[in-house]
């Protein structure tokens, strides 16, 4: 041993130091790293004690045989500073303690809410199974229903369909009546005109001059306004009733949008049409005086210049300005007494229907005779030849309340019958309300003044003629 120590040199014997310096340092490191992770796996404060007692004093008396130069008064400075952490890691250890507990307590009651709600959660899938359960058999009944409700619509809707295409043809044949008849009453007139003319050629008596001159008014070839005057009539007529079946109904619904007293609305209707008679004929009156004052100076033929006037109206009846008719029948209905209306909206709500009239009320002044209204004032005795009641009327009541839509009359026979509402104390509730009103009453029209004046006694033909 003595021999092999005396053969390494000092060189070989310091690298033998080194190397086992740094197993050691291995080694320590190796104990260190495993140290650690078994601290780790304490956590933050287990294993603190064992650290203080064993490897704490350990490392302390290491340095210390290391650096033999620390003072007693650092030693004890060491101590005081390992004294005053121990409380302070003693005091942490107690508050991680209470906050364990704590969180513990609380993890405790949420656990029970927690089964709390799974048992509520449990009840609501119960309830939820049994409702479904009775919405499938709920369910089966109503889709049962709802198919065969379609079924029901699809058969209504191609009835409907087969009756639009028969109300189609129907119209198509009522067209193609019309246009026949037009041309037998042309062809018949053209007949008629032809076998005169040849019993005039063959006949050398004057006795056709001579009663040709004694009505000079009249021509002998009718002009076409005079030929087509049975159709215009009937096309006119049924105009009038459409009016009162499609336009009203809709000037109706617009109206109480905004008004929800019916009689105000049915009272503001009537008079709109009534009104709307009176300016298209007053309009017609001022078309055929410029008509035939343009057609005087260049006019010549068999037929009269009043027949020229009327054919020439009749053939271009597009001439007739209908807005500014609409314009002064709202701006009489404005001031009309007898309606109101709120100020946010105006009656040009209505004057779709005003336009319709007016055009319908002109083209019946063409005809010969020309057709107009009725004359009616509210508390007039009920007439059913030239009314019907309505639904909401008292039918044992003598008297009319208002008017719903006029009659249409060709002189004094009735066409188209008007509806009227009939109450009972119909004519004292309207004397009541002109004599709570004395403003209004001041400003009545014409046609309410003279139906309560007893005084007087006008006939109808002259009430039609000066106040419609």
């Amino acid at each position: 041993m003595h021999a092999t120590v005396e053969v390494i040199s000092c060189d070989q014997n310091l690298n033998r130091c080194c190397e086992l310096i740094e197993l050691t340092a291995k080694i320590q490191g190796q104990l260190f790293a495993i140290l650690n992770l078994t601290a780790a796996e304490g956590g933050h404060y287990a294993g603190v004690d064992t650290l203080k007692t064993r490897l704490l004093p350990w490392l302390g008396t290491c340095f210390s045989m290391g650096r033999p130069s620390v003072t007693d008064d650092t030693s004890l400075q060491l101590i005081q500073d390992s004294v005053e952490k121990d409380r302070r890691i003693r005091e942490l250890s107690a508050s991680h303690d209470s906050e364990v507990q704590k969180l513990d307590t609380q993890l405790c009651s949420t656990r029970l809410q927690l089964d709390h709600v799974r048992a509520e959660l449990v009840d609501a899938h119960k309830e939820l199974d049994d409702t479904k359960s009775k919405s499938a058999t709920t369910l089966l009944a109503t889709e049962d229903e709802i198919l065969q409700l379609k079924a029901d619509l699809r058969s209504a809707h191609d009835q409907v369909e087969i009756y639009k295409r028969k109300l189609g043809a129907v119209d198509d044949y009522e067209r193609q009546i019309r246009l026949l008849r037009d041309e037998v009453s042309y062809v018949s007139t053209e007949k008629a005109m032809l076998q005169e003319r040849l019993v005039r050629s063959r006949s050398p008596s004057p006795l056709p001059r001579l009663s040709r001159s004694s009505s000079p008014m009249k021509s002998e070839s009718p002009t076409r306004a005079q030929l087509t005057n049975s159709s215009r009539h009937a096309r006119l007529v049924s105009r009038f009733s459409d009016l009162y079946a499609v336009e009203r109904l809709e000037a109706q619904t617009l109206l109480r949008r905004y008004i929800t007293d019916l009689e105000m609305v049915q009272k503001i209707i009537f008079i709109a049409v009534v009104e709307s008679f009176k300016t298209a004929k007053l309009a017609y009156r001022q078309f055929k005086l410029r008509v035939r004052k343009t057609l005087s100076p260049s006019h010549f033929g068999p037929e009269s210049l009043e027949d020229a006037a009327v054919d020439y109206i009749v053939r271009n009846l597009d001439l007739y300005d209908v807005q500014t008719s609409v314009n002064d029948v709202i701006n009489a209905m404005n001031v009309n007494p007898r309606i109101s209306f709120p100020p946010e909206v105006d009656f040009v709500l209505i004057s779709a229907l005003i336009r319709d009239t007016c055009r319908v009320a002109f083209a019946m002044q063409t005809l010969a005779p020309a057709l107009d209204l009725a004359f009616a004032s509210d508390g007039e005795l009920y007439n059913e030849k030239k009314y019907r009641r309505s639904y909401d009327s008292e039918f044992t009541a003598p008297l009319v309340m208002h008017h719903v839509w006029p009659a249409l009359m060709d002189g004094d026979a009735v066409v188209v019958k008007g509806e009227a509402v009939t109450r009972r104390g119909a004519l004292w509730s309207r004397s009541r309300s002109q004599t709570a009103s004395p403003v209004r009453s001041r400003s009545l029209s014409p046609s309410r003044s003279l139906a309560f004046n007893s005084k007087r006694s006008l006939s109808p033909g002259r009430l039609t003629t000066s106040h419609l």
